[in-house]
């Protein structure tokens, strides 16, 4: 932190450079907060157009209720273009909102420098870059926070607030109480690549795409499994539609490159391709789904077979997960063959965690023909949605009756190729360990506030409250399970992860002395 001495910030005239979508969003809510708004583009059109945008929305709120008309009117006043530069003199605090390059940034940061007062904030809106950097371009790099919105801003409730090394605490002391004023959520953070909400998005992301990359699942139904069996609000690439990819495919490789390379966070060729393909999301019209007047064009499921299996064995090698499937057997009138070993006519089910079908059959000395996997995380039972696996050896007819068995009771049911820990295993276990790593590193200052995953990601819950909900050992076992198959270190568990699970304490839980002198 910096050694200046802490200033009083006093916020009631904001700047802000650049009125693509993210400076428009935020002149949007700092201007119903009352605040009086100044907007700067080196294309001085884009000023205008960014106001007349604002004139818009705001008729758009009154007309459907959501907004008074005096508070419409009010809000606007609040907003001016400014010509130059210069103009913005008289700012408490400028938001920077242009194009993602730190020598641009640097080079704004030190211009401004020469031109506002002393106590104004200079703020970022960078999605990862270092805060440190571009603050090293300034004489006084003690007024250099990150002010992180999402886009829509005026829908995406929360914004991270990131001290850089030389940093003010009491700049960020400032833009947290504008953040509450504004109506948004702050989440204070350490310069770290990423942040928070874009650190931890790599486990949905990467995750998602490498899934897809290994032809383990369409898109469509990965995001299905995420959404309907999992309790994710977006599935991965519903999420990346909406970001759109110019935005975060860059981000994905400046966090990656920022970390040196780390595996957990390698992004995938899928994304390069498609943004030099222009299909970047839902504001182009097509992603990774097409987009029809704005709504999304989701392709109808195919009828599932109707043919139940003579009779089923099942694997109990988690004896848990055995009695959930034994129940929707049972229930489906099929017979059960309780031998030992499986019968030649039996359907075989197998309930691995962190496994592909293939080893799990392998482990048991099974006939891999007749081996269908069922996911036992998320229960079975009144569950959205269930996903099956086959290894590359089973039939058919396998396949088919496990499909119609598991669907009989009207919830549908997802078929994908083999893959160690399936598709919401593998995702969410992946989610919890770079909760683990962000609580490790002590990045976040709150380790159990869910306000960026729910707010920022769309997660059910935190991280690491998700891993408690889940079981860490059940977490840590997915994972040692999947690194022990594959060898890749981007599943190895994170030490924070791995120690509670040991110990049975919860994720959330700091260490006993630190939380003994915090008490």
């Amino acid at each position: 932190m910096s050694s200046i001495t802490s200033r009083e910030y006093n916020i009631e005239i904001v700047g802000i450079v650049g009125t693509g979508a993210m400076g428009r969003g935020i002149a949007q809510i700092a201007a119903l907060a009352g605040l009086k708004v100044k907007l700067y583009d080196t294309n001085a059109a884009a000023v205008g157009a960014a106001r007349d945008y604002l004139a818009d929305t705001f008729s758009k709120l009154v007309a459907k209720g959501k907004l008074d008309n005096s508070r419409s009117l009010a809000a606007l006043a609040c907003v001016t273009g400014a010509q130059t530069l210069d103009d913005l003199k008289d700012c408490n605090l400028v938001v920077e909102a242009i194009v993602e390059k730190l020598d641009v940034k640097r080079a704004l940061f030190k211009d401004l420098e020469g031109i506002v007062g002393e106590n104004c904030i200079l703020a970022s809106n960078t999605s990862s870059l270092s805060i440190t950097a571009i603050a090293a371009a300034c004489a006084d790099p003690s007024r250099v926070v990150g002010y992180h919105f999402f886009n829509p801003v005026p829908l995406m409730k929360v914004v991270e607030v990131i001290d850089g090394l030389r940093s003010d605490p009491a700049a960020g002391n400032a833009l947290m109480d504008v953040a509450r004023r504004m109506g948004h959520t702050p989440v204070r953070a350490k310069d770290m690549p990423g942040f928070i909400v874009n650190h931890a998005g790599r486990g949905m992301n990467t995750e998602g795409l490498r899934i897809a990359d290994e032809g383990v699942a369409s898109f469509v139904d990965v995001d299905r499994i995420m959404r309907e069996q999992a309790g994710f609000r977006l599935g991965p690439f519903e999420l990346l539609d909406l970001t759109a990819l110019d935005v975060s495919h860059p981000v994905m490789e400046s966090i990656y490159h920022q970390f040196y390379e780390e595996p957990r966070f390698t992004p995938s060729p899928i994304t390069g391709t498609r943004l030099a393909g222009g299909l970047i999301g839902r504001k182009a019209g097509e992603g990774f789904y097409a987009y029809v007047e704005g709504k999304q064009q989701v392709p109808q499921e195919a009828p599932a077979p109707t043919a139940l299996p003579t009779r089923v064995w099942i694997s109990n090698r988690v004896p848990a997960a055995r009695e959930a499937v034994l129940a929707l057997v049972q229930k489906a009138g099929v017979a059960v063959d309780d031998s030992s070993t499986p019968a030649a006519d039996s359907l075989i089910v197998v309930t691995p965690l962190g496994l592909d079908a293939t080893t799990a059959a392998v482990d048991e000395n099974l006939d891999a023909r007749r081996v269908v996997a069922i996911d036992t995380l998320f229960p079975l039972v009144d569950a959205q949605r269930r996903t099956l696996m086959t290894t590359p050896a089973t039939t058919r007819a396998a396949r088919d009756t496990a499909h119609a068995l598991f669907v009989h009771d009207g919830i549908p049911v997802t078929v994908i190729r083999d893959s160690t820990g399936f598709v919401a295993q593998r995702v969410v276990a992946t989610i919890v360990n770079i909760g683990c790593d962000i609580a490790q590193r002590r990045i976040a200052s709150r380790r159990t506030s869910i306000s960026p995953w729910t707010l920022g990601l769309g997660y059910p819950r935190g991280p690491l409250a998700l891993g408690d909900a889940l079981g860490a050992p059940t977490i840590l076992t997915i994972l040692r399970n999947m690194f022990g198959v594959l060898g890749d270190p981007r599943y190895r568990p994170s030490p924070w992860l791995a120690r509670r699970a040991h110990l049975g304490l919860p994720l959330v839980q700091d260490d006993a002395a630190d939380n003994e002198e915090q008490a």
